[in-house]
């Protein structure tokens, strides 16, 4: 039986910060140039996630580092979250993405699915690889369900967006996973949201419309969406409950 915690935080994972920094400027895709505010020097800083986060990464917002683990790296820190809407931290670094998703899965009180036996992460499925595939305690017998998660850090009039650039890669999930329905096997989304002041989620149609249409005809084809918000404070995950998709 399926037992979903709702309206209850939960502490998930720890993601120490080092320093807080002033963001100036993003030369590329993975590079960020800081200021140190104590000392007005500049840092640079490893953007882990692709998006184009023009809401988050502009200049003047406050952010927070990382010391990088690997002293001989060219750039000496990462980028761990940024500030949103009001006092709010927003995680911005994509490589958390995963660990977040499993500890979700493993968890039968916040899993969507129920108890899971068997989580297998990066798991090869036609042409793509998805990040999870899980098989439920409750029947030796049940499918296993095909699982891909994506980070969603864009919010606009209180709807969480994704994405928030265009992803040809996306929708190539999204594809698979509609065969993988159409193939009579059990198949998701696992949207990860990390924005505070939203009450629903949605694709979004202006940046990228054949994600949208991919998504609504996975949804309506019986591909399974599940957007979770979840908060970054005092360095942790917190789980805040599921929210559901937006009204068309």
């Amino acid at each position: 039986m399926q037992r979903k915690r709702k309206g209850q935080e939960k502490r998930l994972l720890e993601i120490p910060w080092d320093k807080r920094a002033i963001f100036l400027k993003r030369p590329n895709r993975f590079l960020g140039i800081c200021q140190d505010p104590e000392t007005g020097s500049q840092l640079k800083v490893h953007v882990r996630d692709p998006g184009r986060l023009r809401e988050l990464l502009f200049k003047g917002n406050e952010v927070l580092v990382r010391k990088a683990s690997n002293p001989d790296r060219k750039t000496k820190w990462d980028l761990i979250a940024a500030k949103g809407q009001g006092d709010d931290w927003i995680l911005v670094n994509s490589g958390f993405h995963s660990k977040i998703a499993s500890l979700i899965l493993a968890d039968e009180e916040l899993s969507p699915f129920g108890p899971a036996s068997d989580i297998r992460p990066e798991v090869k499925v036609g042409e793509s690889r998805l990040d999870f595939v899980i098989n439920l305690k409750e029947d030796s017998a049940t499918q296993p369900i095909y699982i891909e998660v994506k980070g969603c850090t864009l919010e606009q009039g209180g709807k969480a967006l994704f994405p928030d650039a265009p992803t040809k890669r996306g929708t190539r999930h999204l594809q698979e996973l509609i065969r993988l329905v159409d193939a009579d096997k059990r198949a998701a989304v696992l949207f990860l949201i990390f924005c505070q002041t939203v009450s629903c989620f949605d694709a979004n149609k202006a940046t990228d419309p054949e994600f949208h249409r991919a998504l609504y005809e996975a949804r309506e084809r019986g591909v399974e969406i599940h957007p979770i918000k979840l908060a970054y404070k005092d360095g942790y995950i917190w789980y805040k409950g599921e929210v559901g998709v937006c009204s068309r």
